[in-house]
Order: structure tokens, then C-alpha cells, then sequence
């Protein structure tokens, strides 16, 4: 099972970071930072990067304002 921001996925293993954010409705991905498992995934991978079974993924957005 993937976790998403401490939360269980539906996201099936091995899917794309691309595509686990395509689930969770965030497509365009402007102001977001990922990590899985601790290591910070670069916007140009999340086409290529497969998410573990087991991973602990962090979806990060910017935010302005203080």
C-alpha cells in the first residue's frame, strides 16, 4: 500500500508520480513539490518515476501569504 501525506492511496504500485497526482486531481502540477520515501522526485521524472508498493509519498503546494 502507498501513503500519501500519511493518508493510504488507491494508487496501485508501480504507477507514475504523474499519475498519482492525476488521481488526486492536482494535472498541472504548478506550486507542487513531491517526494517519495524521503528523496525529492524532479518535475521532469514524474512521467518516468514508478511508485514503490510500500512507498511514503509527500505532496507538497506552495503557498503565499504570512
Amino acid at each position: 500500500m502507498i501513503h500519501v501525506n500519511g493518508e493510504p492511496s488507491t494508487v496501485a504500485p508501480g504507477e507514475t508520480v504523474a499519475s498519482l497526482l492525476a488521481a488526486r486531481g492536482l494535472n498541472g502540477g504548478e506550486g507542487l513539490a513531491v517526494a517519495v520515501d524521503g528523496e525529492v522526485v524532479p518535475r521532469g521524472d514524474w512521467e518516468l518515476r514508478a511508485v514503490p508498493d510500500g512507498a511514503r509519498v509527500e505532496v507538497l503546494t506552495a503557498m503565499q501569504g504570512g
